[in-house]
């Protein structure tokens, strides 16, 4: 066989695999950065009003901080986007339930971003900014009264950092928010992954500033933790506001995904661990390590809720196209 008629059977049977790997945008979880078969259940159950569901949920997630806060967060978000017919119930039938308490204060919280939108702020109106800082300020009384009555669960100040960053608090008064989650749970990774956002540039503070929070929970944090992604977390901020083009490839970017690839290694069971892998895929795609991007991959298939998929306006296609590009690369290249 000649070498163009090999080269281009090669190329066939490349297409053709990586065509039956695809999955239908359609079919793609844009709300979920994985699987979670209790979740996913829980959801569907409260979409047809019942909220017993959802106590179970939580109570089953007992003292599991990180567990509890994603399932609160995806719960609250169910009441604001796809009705809430099943929280009012739990409310009324348990006014006095914690973990009822907690996820309505979360929803007012879910419920003040989507009145804000999700554009940048220089195509964001005053009137979107009036109802976002209004909902804001009943979300921060709403979170205090949840934090009272949870005393020990992290999760209503986690929620509160996000009102930190959407009021602007200072940062003493940051400062003071994050001693007190810390106590609570030193090492929750969506806390960090809040507080990030709210160091950034973009919203409260700078790129440096970002970036010695990230180092500082690197430091302090076992192995495990995921705070490893942290400092890629910052660079991805940063660096995806220019011409990063070049940037991924260099020695600092491909060394924080080292440490992030290890301390997803120890992460075993860390129900962030699909956001990290989803962050990581991204990174490695960029830097043409398409093995070990496929296996990333692997893990989170069918799942976009993430960064950095849900940062585009066409965050299915982006996940699709960069997932065509690790298994395109890892059949032509041996990295």
């Amino acid at each position: 066989m000649s070498v163009p008629i090999f080269l281009g059977a090669v190329a066939f049977v490349a297409v053709c695999f990586l065509l039956t790997t695809l999955i239908p945008l359609r079919r793609l979880n844009g709300r979920a950065a994985g699987p979670d078969p209790q979740l996913r259940s829980t959801l569907e159950a409260v979409g047809s009003g019942a909220w017993q569901p959802a106590a179970d949920l939580l109570a089953a997630a007992g003292t599991d901080w990180e567990r509890r806060t994603g399932r609160a967060r995806a719960l609250a978000y169910s009441a604001v986007h796809d009705g809430d017919a099943w929280l009012t119930a739990w409310q009324a039938a348990a006014p006095d339930d914690p973990d009822a308490v907690m996820v309505a204060a979360g929803a007012r919280v879910q419920q003040a971003w989507k009145l804000r939108g999700a554009q940048r702020a220089v195509a964001t109106s005053q009137e979107q900014f009036d109802a976002f800082h209004r909902e804001l300020h009943a979300a921060r009384e709403a979170l205090a009264h949840a934090a009272r009555v949870c005393p020990d669960d992290p999760t209503p100040l986690v929620e509160m950092v996000w009102v930190a960053l959407g009021l602007g608090y200072s940062k003493d008064e940051m400062r003071d928010l994050w001693v007190e989650l810390e106590a609570r749970a030193p090492h929750h990774f969506a806390a960090h992954y809040a507080a990030v956002q709210y160091y950034s540039r973009k919203w409260r503070g700078s790129r440096v500033e970002a970036e010695e929070f990230a180092a500082r929970a690197v430091y302090e944090a076992p192995r495990g933790h995921l705070m490893a992604l942290l400092p890629l977390l910052v660079w991805f901020e940063h660096e995806e506001e220019g011409d990063s083009a070049g940037r991924y490839g260099m020695p600092d970017a491909i060394a924080m995904v080292d440490a992030a690839l290890e301390d997803v290694a120890a992460a075993e069971g860390h129900p962030e661990l699909p956001q990290a892998r989803h962050l990581l895929a991204y990174f490695l795609v960029r830097q043409h390590r398409h093995r070990a991007a496929l296996e990333q991959f692997r893990q989170v298939d069918g799942y976009t809720g993430a960064v950095p998929w849900r940062y585009r306006p066409w965050g299915k296609l982006s996940y699709r196209l960069h997932r065509a590009r690790a298994v395109w690369g890892a059949l032509l290249t041996r990295r």
